[in-house]
């Protein structure tokens, strides 16, 4: 049985001759699943790819089995999208806002639609300010409102673009637990350039870099690769200005009168008198990808990271 979504031999290149994407492979199915890079790593192009606002230059691409080329109203059908930037008609009610966007997603049936808005309320934790002004929302439930209207027509695919950007810690959190219960039985991709978006729940992850796949699997296993390429050491405030020359540097911290500082090794490894982290966190895990040449790239181009 096919994925949700199945990416083959991807690649882009826009008409200034700039190549976005190389020969991207990647499928998709039930799960939470998160797509990291760097800014200009090519998510956003795989993003508009996806969600069928731009055509790909070569490869194919397909949601639910329609391809995004040849069928993107299909495709469309299948999709809930929410954009880095959600704005809404400040001066409607929540249920305003959702009853005029069922509309547009062809929920003509007055029951039909009020049913439908009860329920993504419901899904969001926002049943209980159906009919609060959106003008008096905070961040974190305009972004609920967000998923909310991605839901309204039943899509097997969610598609957020930095997801929690512009909300405080507690809006993050909850926010986050949204879309990990929403994972349970559609496909929900997480593209962001914050690790901390990604939290403890994803199914997967694939790291984007140049337009490329240098890795694709679960979080577990990135953390594992980057055993050993993670370290800590006790320095003093004047060793401090060497190592942040010579080390990519997570954190500091003070302890009496030293400085601890964890950091991501270089090409003549760790420094002496510091202790490998054996356990290193996703975040530095990801920075020994992205900034190390130590670690090896996943080549494969055959392997979905959801199986």
């Amino acid at each position: 049985m096919p994925s949700n979504i199945e990416i083959k031999q991807l690649s882009h290149t826009y008409k200034e001759g700039y190549q976005a994407l190389n020969n991207i492979n990647l499928s998709f199915d039930r799960g939470l699943y998160g797509l990291l890079g760097p800014n200009g790593a090519g998510k956003s192009t795989l993003m508009k790819i996806l969600c069928t606002l731009i055509m790909p230059t070569e490869g194919q691409v397909r949601i639910c089995g329609n391809d995004v080329t040849t069928d993107p109203i299909a495709v469309r059908r299948h999709l809930g999208y929410l954009p880095q930037e959600f704005g809404a008609w400040r001066n409607y009610r929540v249920e305003e806002v959702l009853d005029i966007l069922a509309r547009f997603s062809g929920i003509n049936d007055n029951k039909t639609r009020r049913n439908a808005i009860t329920r993504v309320l419901d899904e969001v934790g926002l049943g209980e300010i159906a009919a609060r002004k959106v003008k008096k929302l905070s961040g974190g439930m305009l972004r609920r409102l967000g998923i909310a209207q991605a839901l309204i027509h039943e899509p097997k695919v969610i598609i957020v673009d930095e997801p929690t950007v512009g909300l405080d810690p507690e809006e993050r959190i909850r926010f986050r637990n949204v879309l990990s219960n929403l994972g349970l039985d559609r496909t929900v991709i997480l593209s962001t350039h914050i690790v901390a978006d990604l939290g403890g729940a994803c199914n997967a992850i694939a790291l984007l870099d140049a337009g490329k796949v240098v890795f694709q699997g679960p979080p577990s296993e990135l953390v594992l690769a980057a055993a050993g390429r993670v370290f800590q050491s006790s320095i003093t405030e004047t060793e401090l200005d060497e190592y942040e020359k010579k080390y990519d540097l997570v954190s500091t911290s003070l302890s009496s009168d030293k400085i601890i500082v964890r950091g991501i090794a270089n090409k003549s490894g760790i420094p002496k008198n510091a202790e490998q982290v054996i356990e290193p966190t996703l975040e530095e895990s990801y920075l020994a990808f992205m900034t190390s040449d130590l670690l090896p790239i996943n080549h494969s181009t055959e392997e979905s990271i959801c199986n």
